[in-house]
């Protein structure tokens, strides 16, 4: 089957009345947490974790990719209305559109905003179609020891792009590893770091670990962080209307934005963050009125919001295809995957075929929806960004509260929800990367089991991992991971000096 016949399938499941219904459901929900500010993707995914309990998986991934997809469209409302980035990738957006705004433009700053977000995402759901079967009959030839090797990439890569600092990185990741072995260990049967506890004798559920860490945990952090201010919530003034010249300006920045997006996105190394920067610095280059930047360029808006979009299309390619999170949000995607013990990689297209098309399906709907929906009800989400703060963050945590008790009816679930809230606060508060941790916590017992096979089968010899040629490329990349930053740092420390003597003989 090719994978336009997928495709095609894969609408007709998308398009039925219960999963449209999720899909929709996403969208709605995804926008309104991308216009409040310091609500994101991933808190609001972990918060309804519990629901894989109940919903089945198609229905599910469905409502979450509508979701992830929403917020990305509903951050450009914050940015632009309230200069209040609602996640990071959006900040590049606050930079013009929040001008765009002051001028009267506020109306044109949101339309080029949907439309190169409906745009980038529906060509780089296109480019997830076409490109995602080729990398899974490429790793298709993994055994034991690739599977092995490419995990362990993996949590190099995480460690090394969720958060600012390399070594806190690396410490989350290391705290993950450890909390994956608690339980019965598989091979020998013996209980290991249980304590005593025998509702630990199955492993920490991920559904918790996640739930707390993003959901309990954020709710603290901005509980503590408080609103910044009284930010003034700029008018919707203008037409929502794009004018010719603004069409003429727009079109390209958004074509080149996805093909800048997506690829980036992609990339184990990738994220949103890294491709909204370069639009904007290849629309400023680019553009013939570079002077309007920094005052309300349209470039502005339109390049990075469409960056933006075709790296969220770009982010589930390794995830979808390799199993690996190269976002937050990716790695709560991952425990709720863990949750349906469906495991993704390059089986996923062959075991759950069907479950992997009516997700892409869907997003080529949620697209649609979204387009339909951001724009006419704007002057909703502007009225969102008024909700108070002392409604919001206790009804994050009484919401995760109720729906981990309703999924176990187990008080042990609760006190372990709360204990994994504190963490995520600590975290948060010390600039501990949290995405890690969950990631550390999936993936160790899979490098294990992994790691283990691969010896079984060489007989015990380490060399296997090194002298089969895909295993080892892919260890020499995550050794080059760790060596990057290392010698980087040995490099600027080794020009300071040569820099200091060369200014001290021209003075």
């Amino acid at each position: 089957m090719t994978s336009f016949d997928a495709l095609l399938q894969g609408f007709g499941a998308a398009l039925q009345p219960d999963i449209l219904l999720y899909g929709f459901a996403g969208c709605l929900l995804g926008t309104l947490v991308g216009v409040l500010p310091g609500i994101g993707p991933a808190l609001t995914i972990a918060l309804l974790l519990p629901l894989t309990f109940k919903v089945p998986a198609a229905a599910m991934f469905v409502l979450f990719a509508g979701i992830y997809y929403g917020a990305m469209y509903g951050g450009s409302t914050t940015s632009i209305l309230l200069n209040t980035p609602g996640e990071s990738a959006t900040l590049i957006t606050a930079l013009e559109g929040n001008k765009m705004a002051r001028r009267g433009r506020g109306g044109q700053a949101l339309a080029t905003a949907a439309i190169g977000s409906f745009v980038a995402g529906t060509i780089g759901t296109l480019a997830l179609t076409f490109f995602a079967p080729i990398i899974v009959e490429a790793a298709l030839a993994f055994g034991p020891a690739e599977y092995a090797s490419l995990m362990v990439l993996s949590l190099v890569a995480v460690s090394a792009v969720l958060g600012r600092s390399v070594l806190r990185g690396r410490i989350a990741l290391s705290l993950g590893l450890l909390l994956g072995l608690v339980g019965i260990d598989l091979q020998t049967g013996q209980p290991r770091f249980t304590f005593g506890v025998a509702e630990l004798l199955d492993g920490i559920e991920v559904t918790i670990a996640a739930v707390g860490l993003f959901a309990v945990g954020e709710a603290m952090y901005l509980a503590w962080q408080g609103r910044q201010g009284n930010a003034e919530v700029m008018r919707v003034s203008g037409s929502l209307k794009l004018s010719r010249e603004d069409w003429a300006r727009s079109w390209k920045p958004w074509v080149r934005g996805a093909a800048i997006g997506f690829p980036i996105g992609a990339l184990p190394a990738g994220g949103a963050e890294v491709p909204t920067l370069l639009s904007y610095y290849a629309e400023r280059k680019l553009s013939s009125r570079p002077e309007e930047f920094g005052h309300g360029a349209i470039e502005g808006v339109a390049g990075p919001e469409a960056a933006n979009n075709a790296s969220a299309a770009g982010v589930l390619m390794p995830l979808l295809t390799l199993g690996i999170p190269t976002s937050a949000t990716a790695a709560v995607m991952l425990s709720a995957f863990e949750s349906y013990g469906i495991q993704p990689g390059p089986m996923l297209f062959t075991q759950q075929g069907s479950l992997v098309w009516t997700l892409i399906a869907s997003l080529f709907i949620g697209n649609v929806i979204l387009l339909l929906l951001n724009l006419p009800l704007v002057g909703l989400w502007v009225r969102l960004l008024h909700v108070p703060p002392v409604w919001l963050y206790p009804g994050i945590v009484i919401i995760s509260t109720a729906g981990v008790y309703g999924a176990s009816n187990s008080l042990f679930d609760v006190a372990l929800l709360f204990a994994f809230g504190l963490l995520g606060y600590g975290m948060r508060r010390f600039d501990f990367p949290v995405a890690p941790l969950l990631v550390g916590l999936i993936l160790g017992p899979m490098l294990e089991q992994s790691m283990r096979q691969a010896l079984t089968i060489s007989q015990g010899q380490w060399t296997t991992f090194i002298t089969r040629p895909i295993s080892g490329s892919i260890l020499l990349l995550a050794l080059a991971l760790v060596a990057a930053p290392m010698l980087m740092h040995i490099g600027r420390l080794w020009r300071r000096p040569w820099s200091a003597s060369k200014d001290a003989e021209e003075g």
